[in-house]
């Protein structure tokens, strides 16, 4: 029993570590850095950038020495409208079940995306998810495929202009083809696109010339915004990849901000891009192709992130006619479709695009059950609460052992008082004693931590889902809780809405965190009050504690935790009445609340 107070003691204090650690170093970071990228967006809006010459280098022209990029393209003026910026120039129409926006002639860049079934709040009405813009807006950010000539430069780029069928719109069942020509090429790209966020860019390259030309596939994905950034201890976010047998490569912004340029070895297979949370942008070269690659950041009045792959060059005849073709997923991060890409199209490692951190063994796993029931019954909340039972069953006979040998403590509580008694001057003599006891009894002491430690990866796993699966975001469950990922929205210091106040973040202690505390409460109010008035404070207030703390976490990791308590508490007290040990709740509750005397003055 002792060593189970002192674990929890001691995992109490790490939670509470970590936590500070969130409340008083990570978000007032985030929001400096927020505030920051405000600012700077402030800034660029209003900076009127001359339009540099066609065929300017765009690296050579904003990029400090020691940085370079062998995919250049015009930097072009900057705008705040949208809707300007669009109609300025000429467009092919993307519209399928899962994305709309539209394809840049000029470059055939796609750089007007957005997202049909995920919105901004968990309101339907409101806005979609951007994930695309053109160059000229603040948060420029696109996917771009062409071909070099080495020592030329994109012959097939950012500045080409091409030709589209009138009235042309890209489907999911009617591909797009463009024509353009440039330096003795003529180059017809066909654009597809799937039910879901993955483009197929097939070049057929035409030679008209009398010389041979040799080509060189290329695709670059460039952001010229730096998003705000979650927790890096909890997610990734930033310029990542993988590289043949090398595996993944992940460079945070702040990293490729240091290191300005980070170069892979050229590889066979594989892909890059840039990902965030819950949405992410990648490039598949053609994987039987060799290509290099690289993630730099490129600085000057425009400062941004860049991911780039070369492929080896194609020799071209006179005459004669080669294709070559890329793909660029470019969407919602849901584990199926990805794990259905990997599989399907051969991409290596792709389902690392879903960060599932080092215990992914544990996080996978717990995400396709609560998926699997979720499928079943249609709400992610309750599939919580049928994995938490079924978890129950699952870990019963080493918690039923656990509980077992906590409540034949209990029949021994008083010797071991007795002991501590006779023997409280002799530490090593009581120390003995107790350990003799504990043999003859068949108790195990530290028995009482493996429900603890049982629960701890799970809840770990669980809240790694719920912070990373899109799945989970704006999931709802019942009532008040419309997004298990995010914390509850109530608070009990407002009446739970009925004072219309703002409240700080520390305050909002909605119905579920406080449903967690009581159920916690109980839970240790089972077990005999310890004799120490330390530990009795600690654990008195460790329930307070807690509340205050998972007030912050998604709502499904609370729901999850009080779940757990109440099936533990009906568990715990059936355990202890069969072996015949007291249940000491009620005991417990009325001295809890029970107000102490005063020791008399001598």
């Amino acid at each position: 029993m002792e060593n189970n107070r002192n674990f929890l003691i001691a995992m109490a204090l790490s939670i509470a570590v970590l936590v500070g650690w969130q409340y008083f170093i990570v978000s007032p970071r985030m929001d400096a850095q927020r505030e920051q990228a405000e600012i700077t967006q402030g800034q660029q809006g209003s900076l009127q950038t001359p339009q540099t010459p066609a065929g300017t280098d765009q690296a050579q022209t904003t990029a400090p020495s020691g940085r370079e990029s062998v995919i250049t393209s015009p930097q072009l003026p900057m705008s705040e409208d949208r809707e300007a910026v669009l109609s300025q120039s000429r467009r092919i129409a993307i519209d399928t079940p899962q994305l709309t926006g539209s394809i840049n002639l000029s470059g055939a860049r796609i750089d007007d995306l957005r997202l049909k079934n995920y919105h901004e709040t968990v309101d339907d009405n409101s806005p979609s998810i951007v994930l695309f813009s053109p160059e000229q807006l603040p948060n420029g950010y696109f996917a771009e495929t062409g071909l070099l000539v080495r020592g030329k430069g994109p012959v097939v780029g950012a500045t080409t202009e091409w030709q589209a069928p009138a009235g042309a719109t890209l489907t999911s069942s009617t591909p797009v083809t463009l024509t353009a020509e440039a330096d003795g090429l003529t180059v017809a790209r066909t654009i597809s696109v799937d039910d879901n966020f993955m483009f197929t860019v097939e070049d057929a390259i035409v030679n008209n010339g009398s010389a041979p030309v040799s080509v060189e596939p290329y695709g670059r994905v460039v952001r010229y915004s730096k998003p705000e950034v979650a927790a890096a201890y909890v997610l990734f976010e930033g310029l990542l990849g993988v590289f043949g047998e090398d595996g993944l490569d992940e460079v945070s912004y702040s990293s490729i901000e240091d290191d300005q340029k980070v170069a892979h070895a050229k590889s066979t297979g594989g892909w890059l891009g840039i990902t965030d949370k819950y949405w992410a942008t990648t490039l598949i070269p053609e994987g039987s192709r060799p290509f290099g690659s690289q993630f730099l950041y490129l600085g000057g009045q425009r400062p941004h992130y860049q991911t780039e792959f070369v492929s080896d060059p194609i020799a071209v005849a006179p005459g004669a006619t080669e294709t070559t073709t890329s793909r660029t997923f470019a969407g919602a991060k849901v584990v199926d479709i990805i794990d259905g890409y990997e599989e399907t199209l051969n991409i290596r490692q792709f389902g690392q695009l879903i960060d599932w951190g080092w215990f992914y063994f544990i996080t996978r796993p717990m995400f396709h059950a609560l998926d699997y029931i979720y499928k079943l019954i249609g709400n992610f909340g309750v599939a919580i609460l049928v994995v938490t039972v079924v978890l129950k069953l699952f870990f019963f006979p080493l918690a039923n052992k656990s509980y077992k040998s906590m409540a034949r403590m209990k029949t021994v509580q008083p010797k071991i008082m007795e002991l501590r008694e006779r023997f409280k001057d002799d530490k090593q003599k009581q120390q003995q004693e107790m350990m003799r006891i504990y043999k003859e009894e068949k108790i195990n002491p530290a028995a009482g931590c493996w429900p603890i430690l049982i629960q701890i990866p799970v809840f770990f796993a669980l809240y790694k889902v719920l912070y990373v699966t899109i799945e989970m975001r704006h999931a709802p469950f019942f009532g008040w809780i419309q997004d298990l990922a995010a914390p509850d929205p109530t608070s009990i210091f407002n009446l739970f809405g009925i004072i219309p106040i703002t409240l700080p973040h520390l305050l909002m202690v909605g119905v579920w965190p406080i449903l967690m505390g009581i159920t916690m409460f109980i839970q240790m109010r089972l077990n005999p009050t310890p004799p120490d008035p330390t530990q009795q404070m600690i654990f008195t207030w460790m329930p307070v504690i807690f509340t205050f703390m998972l007030a912050a976490f998604p709502a499904g990791l609370v729901i999850y935790w009080t779940w757990n308590n109440f099936l533990s508490i009906i568990q715990q007290s059936v355990i202890m009445k069969r072996n015949g040990a007291k249940i000491e709740l009620f005991d417990n509750l009325r001295g809890a609340f029970k107000r102490r005397e005063k020791p008399s003055e001598s």
